[in-house]
């Protein structure tokens, strides 16, 4: 069956209205906020400092670590409290999508510790994350050779759609849902994963798709960290 409109009217390559906001919570050495349409993270910034236990620690390169979870009020249906294995699955992935682009050769013995939360979830909730947890390295003055933009592109019915909501993923003749995490600079891919059924044309034409979208994301970290500092002038 053909799908001819998206449910909230939005363009196939279009990606929902977006916030971003860096420094919001005042202990972290740096913290973010990035929205997705009804998809809320938060992401907070801890050191360098020294890692524990011992035997993790690498005298020759720095350590980057993150936490990612949902918040029990995050969903519809209320979420047992704790890590789960998809919270795990996440941290992992997102710790593999930021680490080519923060420098950790000059913090030996350290590490970072990244917790990432969803105050509230529809789709998207890993992309978000990263965004987010991209913005807070930046405000902790970690040194990162580019910003990490995500969105999820996926194909729903027939057609390729940038930025899924939950009623896509959900659509009843079948979605796929496909997270990229880019370096917009280069154009590198830091994050790929798929659930679901793609031809590999169906796959190239998602992976450009999301590679444009990415342009307006760096846009706005960029403009959160630019904002913040223009309001430290004045």
């Amino acid at each position: 069956m053909t799908y001819a409109k998206r449910f909230d009217g939005r363009k196939f390559d279009e990606i929902r209205p977006m916030e971003a906001k860096v420094g919001i919570i005042k202990r972290a050495t740096g913290s973010a906020m990035f929205k997705m349409g009804n998809t809320i993270a938060i992401a907070a910034v801890y050191g360098p400092r020294d890692v524990f236990p011992s035997f993790l620690q690498n005298p020759s390169r720095g350590l980057l670590r993150c936490h990612y979870d949902m918040m029990s009020f995050s969903v519809t249906e209320r979420k047992r409290p704790g890590p789960t294995r998809r919270s795990n699955e996440i941290s992992r992935v997102t710790e593999s999508a930021l680490f080519p682009v923060v420098d950790l050769s000059k913090f030996g013995n350290t590490g970072f510790d990244i917790y990432v939360n969803i105050l509230q979830a529809d789709a998207g909730t890993r992309t978000a994350g990263i965004n987010a947890a991209a913005l807070a390295l930046a405000d902790a003055g970690a040194p990162m050779k580019d910003l990490v933009c995500s969105v999820a592109v996926g194909k729903v019915g027939d057609k390729i759609c940038v930025d899924l909501t939950k009623e896509e993923e959900d659509y009843k003749d079948g979605a796929t849902d496909l997270p990229i995490a880019v370096l917009p600079r280069s154009g590198k891919i830091t994050l790929l994963q798929m659930d679901g059924n793609m031809t590999q044309k169906e796959i190239k034409e998602a992976l450009e798709m999301g590679k444009k979208a990415v342009q307006s994301i760096k846009k706005l970290q960029v403009k959160a960290l630019k904002d913040k500092y223009k309001g430290a002038g004045k």
